[in-house]
């Protein structure tokens, strides 16, 4: 049975439109690069991982190009056995769309895995973080860049630096170096899980 209302966040892409997306890639002025975290403690955590970084890659004007190796931790900000455990992963996008825009694909990403939003660190089916977009730095409190606390989270550091070396994260330097400073006690390798590279 077809639900009554589709949910344009988990629809294809039309063929042309990704035609189009795919031509603006080499053709497209200043396409950026941007860092997305992505964490899931309720339902199928996985499962619901993977949904999020395929509906990123449905975005048009949006390309996933990496997706890290994920990592299981505990809960951040919380009492320790309040919540289950988190799947973490970090991807790495290459966008012509605003920094804006982006947040609001990140939140229609959310909301179509039913992420509910009643309380600080609270548990969540997907919550799809903008880490860095370029080299953007922005102290609005709507969209804070780079994330305010990332160089504080071992479980977005540890996928990062996994996917990218060589990254820098804005204002607090090299990804590698804050990940020796924090080690990596609180984050697991999941080496039991993958998840896929859109084609």
């Amino acid at each position: 049975m077809k639900p009554t209302q589709s949910d344009p966040t988990v629809q294809p892409v039309p063929a042309a439109v990704v035609e189009t997306v795919d031509a603006a890639d080499t053709t497209l002025s200043n396409p950026r690069w941007a860092v997305l975290a992505l964490g899931a403690n309720l339902g199928n955590r996985l499962e619901t991982l993977q949904g999020a970084v395929d509906a990123l890659a449905d975005t048009p004007g949006l390309r996933v190009k990496a997706v890290s190796p994920v990592y299981e931790t505990e809960p951040w900000g919380v009492e320790p056995g309040s919540q289950p455990s988190y799947l973490n992963a970090v991807a790495l996008v290459k966008t012509t769309l605003p920094p804006s825009s982006l947040l609001e694909r990140a939140h229609a990403v959310e909301e179509a895995f039913h992420r509910v939003r009643e309380e600080r660190w609270g548990a969540r089916t997907i919550d799809v973080d903008i880490i860095t977009y370029a080299d953007v730095v922005s102290d609005d409190p709507v969209l804070t860049l780079p994330h305010p606390r990332a160089h504080q989270r071992a479980f977005v550091l540890a996928p990062w630096n996994d996917v990218d070396p060589a990254a820098l994260l804005p204002g607090h330097g090299a990804v590698a170096d804050l990940l020796t400073s924090l080690g990596h006690a609180d984050v697991t390798p999941r080496d039991d899980l993958e998840l896929r590279l859109p084609e």
